[in-house]
């Protein structure tokens, strides 16, 4: 006997753990593609208005290529969160991870953030709190030609 169709419930519990397990894939990948890029390329000097060949070469030092290669993970990651949640779900969600890159540079970066940005990133989590709790497909979906 053939394995039933999942029913409507199941789809939807299957859609929300891959729907979270994706959303922390995107998070995490971009904090620390982020964080690892800023530390790499503060030991490079400035690129602007350089050669273009010092932006490949920079790709050489190894705290510039783990941050690349986390920003692919990232990239990849969002495209396939995207294609089946909402942009009006992913975007809010995700936007914690701006609040974890601020933290992660006072802590990692020793950098100063102001109460200003503070009270900003503040406002963040209160959205990424409100967005958080809806149904991350609210559209219907359209039928495939």
């Amino acid at each position: 006997m053939p394995p039933s169709a999942p029913t409507k419930p199941e789809r939807a519990l299957s859609l929300t753990a891959k729907t979270r397990l994706f959303t922390l894939i995107v998070i995490v990948s971009n904090v620390i593609g982020n964080l690892a890029l800023s530390h790499g390329l503060r030991n490079t000097g400035s690129l602007v208005g350089g050669p273009v060949l010092g932006y490949i070469t920079v790709l050489f030092n190894p705290w510039v290529a783990v941050g690349v290669v986390f920003l692919i993970v990232w990239f990849l990651s969002h495209m396939t969160l995207l294609s089946w949640a909402d942009l009006s779900y992913v975007l809010p969600v995700t936007a914690i991870g701006y609040a974890l890159i601020a933290l992660g540079g006072r802590v990692f970066l020793h950098e100063s953030v102001s109460l200003v940005r503070w009270g900003g990133i503040a406002f963040i989590v209160c959205g990424v709190s409100l967005v958080g709790g809806t149904d991350p497909r609210a559209t219907p979906e359209k039928k495939q030609l």
